[in-house]
């Protein structure tokens, strides 16, 4: 089979790609089997936006469902910790959760009309056993997918993809050339890690890592045609280490570039805000986000 020979990525300095993966599968794309919709009356401007509850991680999960509501949004994802509410800050959302916890976190969902669509980042194991916790987690709250970096746990989570029908997406954190100890913020890597794999396998992509990254965040979303599960979608205030976030359509990243191409290929999952800064009051810079691609959608 031809082979796509490494190429330079825009805005990747000095710096190339060297894994190698099938021209076919990034010419050709792929198309997810059937999974749980989100429906469209969670989607803003064509895309199911709202939060990943880490941009409010000084707050409780309650208080997290409440600001994505004020914000706009219509889903959120959840990650693995967060305490429950101010007044029961002892107890954690995450897959180990008690069947009351998830009771009460289903009510303040429905109560402020969010929809929990994705868990994660979260570490999941080889072990059967302890990675069905995290899949029975989702399949309770209705999600549509879990979101991890544990590339070494693929076939576990090939099983439990198929078994459950929920996707599994794999995250990328920034990375550099010299430390090839870390693998997934690669999106030839990742590219290559679900190649013949389930459907339900592919990329939960950060497009403010891959900018952290200095690299162009639509390149690497046409990397992954076709394996886009979920995105924290990000915009930067500049290029490299130390860039920080700011309201869309206000740094760096182009974010109607990448809606542009989230849209082109018929993107399906969540997009998740996930603003790591200004972290105790943020609600408006969020609010901005969301507004952006609520008039993104409109034109």
């Amino acid at each position: 089979m031809a082979q796509l020979k490494p190429y330079r990525l825009a805005n990747m300095k000095n710096w190339h790609l060297s894994l190698i993966v099938p021209v076919a599968a990034l010419a050709c794309g792929f198309h997810l089997q059937a999974q749980i919709a989100i429906p469209d009356d969670c989607k803003t401007g064509g895309f199911a936006i709202g939060c990943q509850a880490y941009t409010f991680n000084r707050f409780s999960a309650f208080e997290a469902i409440e600001k994505t509501a004020k914000a706009g949004g219509k889903v959120i994802e959840f990650y693995p910790g967060q305490k429950l509410s101010p007044q029961e800050p002892d107890l954690k959302v995450d897959h180990n959760a008690s069947e009351n916890v998830l009771a009460k976190l289903k009510a303040k969902l429905a109560e402020h009309g969010v929809k929990a669509v994705n868990y994660g980042v979260v570490g999941i194991s080889r072990d059967e056993a302890e990675a069905r916790k995290v899949f029975e987690f989702a399949k309770k709250m209705g999600m549509r997918a879990v979101t991890t970096e544990s590339a070494d746990a693929i076939d576990t989570l090939e099983k439990l993809a198929k078994e459950y029908n929920i996707a599994v997406g794999f995250h990328n954190h920034p990375g550099k050339m010299n430390n090839p100890d870390y693998k997934v913020w690669n999106p030839y890597y990742i590219a290559g890690l679900v190649e013949g794999r389930d459907q339900r396998l592919g990329a939960a992509a950060d497009t403010g890592h891959w900018v952290r990254s200095n690299l162009n965040p639509v390149e690497c979303l046409r990397i992954l045609k076709g394996r886009l599960i979920s995105a924290h979608l990000k915009d930067l205030h500049q290029m490299g280490e130390g860039a920080h976030d700011v309201p869309y359509g206000t740094g760096v990243s182009n974010v109607k570039a990448i809606l542009d191409e989230l849209k082109a290929q018929g993107f399906q999952g969540n997009i998740s805000i996930e603003y790591e800064y200004n972290w105790d009051n943020s609600l408006p810079e969020v609010t901005q986000c969301i507004d952006f691609v609520r008039e993104y959608g409109a034109k």
